[in-house]
Order: C-alpha cells, then structure tokens, then sequence
C-alpha cells in the first residue's frame, strides 16, 4: 500500500515537472516575442536640407536711356542667380545660407570717341564675377562678399562695344582712343553694405544704408532709398554698382507700381578706371540721384529707371543721366 502510494506521488510529481517544462518552453517564444515588441525602431535622421534656386535677375544699363550722349560710364550688363535653403521675405541671419553669384560687364568712354583726348577720361572696359552673402542680424540687412574684375582689352568689351555700334551704325571707338585705354588687370574687390529698412507706413520704405568698396575703386558711401508701394516689398533686391538702383533678384509677385528715389554721396581714394599715374584728380565726393519705378503684373514685372551721375574727375565737364531696365517674364 505505502509502496504504492509513494509510486503515485512519484508518477504526479514526475508529470507536473514536466507539464511545467513544457510550460516554460511555450512561453519562451511569447517572452522574446514581448521583449522584441517592448524595443522601439530609432527614427530616421531628418534629411539635410539642401541649397536650390531662390532667385535671379538681370539689368541693363546706357546713357542712351537717360541723356543719349554715349559716354563716360556709357554701358554695362549685369544680373544676379541666387541660391539658399528658403526665403521668408528677410535674408537669414547665417552667412553663407544665402548665396548671390554675381556678374557686370561695363564699358567706360571718354566724351569724344573718334580721337583721342588726354584731358578726358580714357577708356576702359571690365567685366567681374563675385560671390556675395546676404544676412539680417537685428534687423540690419548685410551684404558681403568679393568680385574678381578683369580689366582691359582682355575683358572684350572694347570688341563688342565696336561690334554693337557697327550694328546699330553708331560711332565706334577709334584706334587712337583704344590704344590708350586701360591696361590689362585683375582686381580682386571686396565689397560690404549695411543697411536698415524702416516701416513709414502707406507701403512706404526708408531703407538708409553705409556701403565701403576697396580694389578696382577704393570709396566710401553713404545713402538712402525711399520705395513707395507693393512690387518689391518682402524681396531680395541687390545694388547696381553704377547707378545704385536696386534690382529685384527673389521675387514674391505682389502686383502692382512701386515708385523709387534715392541718393548717395561717396568719398573715393583710389579708381584704376581713373589712374593718378596719367595725372587724373579724383572729385573731392562723387554723387548719385536717382528716380524709378517698379511694376509686377501677373506674368511680367518691369523696372526702369534714371540716374544721375555726379563728376568723377576734376577735368569732367559736367555729370551725365544714365538709364537701367529690368525685365522679367514668367511663363
């Protein structure tokens, strides 16, 4: 009886190990399944933003537009090709987030260009590439960056100058005149503008600015602006180096007439365009007044605009009325 009783408690305590074995080993999987599931995938890194296209903008400039003379700062090209990671209407507050590739071409005559006058300016011909980055900090818009300028008869310029007045039969510069022109150089140039944009109310902008320049022309400049209505307002707008109006490079397409005016006086230490060496005086400041409109309609915007530019030289006879255009179109 006792022997077998014990035989039973055996046989119960043998099946329930092993039941509980078998337990166990079915619930292996469940714990593992249960640890994997409590173990939570680290999210993706967010992709780095990339630089693309914000804008860009190309001008025209000629004396043909304002007084119609052909002469002194007679004509230029240029434009702007924009890039950076956004644009919110102000410029960010990182240099090198938004990047300005720039461009100028200009041809520079004397007063008369079938003989050559040693009293008169000589001509010159230039063309330069920069790199220019824009930031807001505190609400002061800031422009820095440099421009390599070719200088001379290795620009082209005299070449297309005479090319184009061959086409449209105007005088064409004179042996005589493009022999003594500026030589060939390179300048590198830096340039820096610090500027602040005020509300007045009325869609009315005062922007007063301070801009310094050292390389091909060694100056000083102080200024301001006065822009009146929508086309234009929250855009990036760059500074011609001649005339100073401002072109439109990022664009946020509101419709509409703005009206432009500005001035600036500079003090000038150093021009290769007017060498001490030939015996040119510099003007004691060089001054510009300037006058334009802005129009953005739904496919198109167009700017035009007058500038006068004070002497350059103490032999200059008078200043001279330049014209710029700008036109966009979107199709």
């Amino acid at each position: 009886m006792l022997r077998k009783f014990a035989a039973a408690i055996t046989a119960v305590s043998i099946a329930g190990t092993a039941v509980q074995a078998g337990a166990l080993q079915d619930d292996i999987p469940e714990l593992a399944t249960g640890a994997a599931s409590s173990v939570v995938a680290a999210p993706e890194a967010p992709a780095k933003p990339r630089r693309h296209k914000l804008g860009s903008g190309v001008f025209f400039g000629n004396d043909f537009l304002g007084d119609n003379k052909d002469r002194w700062r007679t004509g230029s090209i240029g434009g702007s090709y924009v890039r950076g990671y956004d644009w919110t209407g102000v410029a960010p507050a990182s240099f090198g987030d938004l990047i300005e590739y720039r461009f100028l071409a200009q041809a520079i005559a004397p007063d008369d260009l079938a003989s050559f006058d040693p009293t008169d300016r000589p001509y010159a011909g230039a063309i330069s590439f920069g790199v220019h980055s824009h930031v807001n900090r505190g609400g002061y818009e800031i422009a820095l960056g440099g421009d390599l300028v070719f200088i001379g008869p290795q620009s082209g310029i005299d070449g297309l100058h005479k090319d184009l007045h061959h086409l449209f039969g105007s005088e064409q510069p004179s042996e005589a005149v493009l022999d003594n022109q500026i030589s060939n150089t390179i300048r590198p140039t830096a340039v820096a503008e610090v500027g602040r944009s005020y509300d007045l109310g009325g869609m009315t902008t005062l922007r007063p600015f301070v801009e310094a320049r050292a390389g091909d022309e060694t100056l000083i400049r102080v200024g301001a602006d006065l822009m009146i209505g929508p086309a234009g307002r929250g855009e990036l707008l760059v500074r011609d180096p001649i005339t100073g109006h401002r072109y439109r490079v990022i664009r946020a397409e509101q419709r509409g007439f703005s009206f432009t005016l500005g001035g600036d006086i500079a003090y000038v230490a150093d021009s290769v365009y007017l060498p001490s060496s030939r015996g040119y005086d510099l003007s004691n400041h060089r001054d510009r007044l300037r006058a334009g409109v802005h129009w953005q309609g739904r496919r198109a915007g167009v700017f035009f605009g007058l500038a006068y530019l004070g002497e350059e030289f103490e032999a200059q006879s008078e200043g001279q009325t330049v014209g710029l255009m700008q036109i966009k179109l979107t199709f």
